[in-house]
């Protein structure tokens, strides 16, 4: 196919493809589905080998949310029923976080809801940085604690923080639909921030959301020229109890197009399979490892994902690796900087997405173990 070929060069050489080019990932058969994951596939090997980076997440706040982001079981008037607590104790979370570094992950990143931390609650976080730190002098440490102010990136950068996540989630045409109590572009200025202070930048998308495909492509392409070290590719889990229950737009092969397509336009970028993909993806999930070089280990913030050792399993027997503790994840060219080329996308019509699929409520389970519990997490 004359289309993955020209990606796959573009890809190797780091160029950004048109924008007609990235509308025509996501709107290929499901008969080239192979032929799309095996061009991708040589993208992914070329800039990160067959490695596999392991994350783990740690809830430190749980609900009780001021915003009213639709997708989120935290939200403000969320019916969800999901562990609601306050701030973990330093000790509390890196004992969560042990957990998970034991279980292989190479990066913990620390997550608390809200609009954005007050000064006492990046002190707070600190002091989880360093004991985690204390713990495992090796381990990377990425804080997503919302909207930044001035000065608290620089605060946390010397807290020992290594990255900060703030995902942009989606277009910013649509960005209203979603959420009305902050902006797209605060978001866009928190990540510069995280950015200026010297911090691994990590921000992503949400799928599944009822986008369409020029959205999708919209938020990629911006954030290829935010520029962040590693993109997280979220699938909406729709838990019952918030606005977004209702949607189940995903198929399995929809969800290995998007994260086909992140990978032409990101292509040295750590693309992490992120929430959702054990109710999306379900079986094809080894796939996604030819397209994607990190993910999640064990639960997620208020829902639960596969067992720790099933993701282990699934990776060595896909034929790829854990990245060690000592391994460098990104390509040395980028040195924690970004993607060599600007990014200029063009206008084109948005392109018909993937039909609705069933429903699959029986595969979303509300967390009940872990941090904010007396139960061993899951790791």
């Amino acid at each position: 196919m004359d289309l993955l070929n020209t990606l796959v060069e573009k890809g190797l050489r780091r160029e950004l493809p048109s924008r007609e080019e990235a509308l025509a990932v996501l709107t290929t058969s499901d008969d080239d589905l192979l032929e799309v994951v095996a061009a991708a596939g040589k993208v992914r090997r070329q800039w990160f080998g067959r490695r596999v980076k392991l994350n783990y997440l740690v809830n430190l706040k749980s609900g009780l949310c001021p915003e009213d982001c639709s997708y989120c079981s935290q939200r403000l008037g969320s019916e969800a029923g999901i562990l609601k607590y306050t701030w973990l104790k330093p000790d509390e979370a890196s004992k969560a976080a042990a957990a998970g570094v034991a279980g292989g992950a190479k990066r913990v990143c620390l997550v608390a809801s809200g609009r954005g931390p007050t000064d006492r609650d990046v002190d707070r976080v600190s002091k989880t940085i360093g004991a985690i730190k204390e713990q495992n002098a090796d381990v990377e440490v990425c804080a997503c604690l919302g909207l930044l102010s001035d000065g608290q990136a620089e605060r946390l950068k010397a807290a020992g923080a290594d990255a900060y996540n703030h995902n942009l989630n989606t277009s910013e045409s649509t960005y209203g639909d979603i959420t009305t109590t902050h902006t797209y572009a605060d978001r866009v200025e928190t990540v510069r921030h995280a950015q200026g202070a010297g911090l691994s930048a990590c921000s992503g998308l949400i799928a599944g959301m009822g986008e369409s495909d020029a959205d999708l492509v919209d938020v990629v392409f911006a954030l290829r020229a935010l520029d962040p070290d590693s993109v997280p590719v979220n699938f909406l889990i729709p838990v019952e109890g918030t606005p977004l229950a209702g949607e189940w737009n995903l198929t399995p092969q929809r969800a290995l197009r998007i994260l086909a397509m992140v990978r032409f336009v990101c292509p040295d970028v750590e693309v992490r399979l992120a929430g959702g993909r054990e109710v999306h993806l379900r079986t094809m999930q080894p796939l996604a490892l030819h397209l994607v070089n990190s993910i999640f280990l064990g639960d997620y913030l208020t829902t639960e994902g596969q067992e720790g050792k099933a993701d282990l399993d699934m990776i060595a027997d896909a034929g790829f690796e854990v990245e060690g503790a000592g391994t460098t994840t990104l390509p040395e060219h980028r040195g924690g900087g970004g993607c060599a080329s600007a990014c200029a996308p063009s206008d084109s019509a948005a392109s018909a997405g993937a039909g609705a699929a069933s429903a699959r409520t029986d595969l979303v389970t509300v967390r009940r173990r872990g941090a904010g519990t007396d139960l061993a997490p899951n790791a």
